[in-house]
């Protein structure tokens, strides 16, 4: 049996955080897609396409990772991918809380989806998209947060 995952997240934008766990998650999974979620409610600084091109340079076309969008629901989304486990990265009491809440959500509309929590490297514990952007648009300085693509377009965006 092939094991496959899911990876979902807004990825706006892709951080090293990110990246570890999809290098780590590869020693587990044969195959992982990851899922760029289009949520109507979040207004991100980059496109849909935009954060996916991010994530094509930083994988370097790994065979083993599949890269696709989607809306709506990702039990909905896994289940046509054919993948029944979903990875999530945990940085800290309050991304538990959240996960947690979200798995149990998503078992009572399909029981048949996993989950596999992943503790980033120590080095990556306080990085989020989130701060990577505000540094970034207040002009700081994020190579050592993500990478090079993805800094370049940071900084057009901050029209730097």
């Amino acid at each position: 049996m092939r094991m496959k995952a899911i990876y979902p997240g807004s990825f706006d934008p892709i951080t090293n955080g990110h990246l570890d766990l999809i290098k780590r998650s590869l020693d587990i999974f044969q195959e992982i897609t990851i899922a760029v979620v289009v949520n109507p409610h979040k207004k991100p600084l980059f496109t849909v396409e935009e954060r996916i091109k991010m994530i094509k340079n930083a994988v370097k076309n790994n065979r083993r990772i599949k890269i696709a969008s989607f809306n709506g629901l990702l039990v909905d989304f896994a289940r046509k991918e054919k993948g029944n486990t979903i990875i999530r990265g945990l940085r800290a009491i309050a991304d538990f809380e959240y996960e947690f809440q979200m798995a149990l959500m998503n078992r009572k509309m399909n029981k048949d989806i996993h989950y596999v929590y992943m503790m980033p490297s120590e080095e990556y514990t306080y990085l989020s998209s989130s701060l990577v952007k505000e540094i970034a648009l207040l002009g700081g300085d994020v190579r050592k947060f993500a990478p090079k693509l993805v800094v370049n377009m940071l900084k057009e965006k901050a029209g730097r």
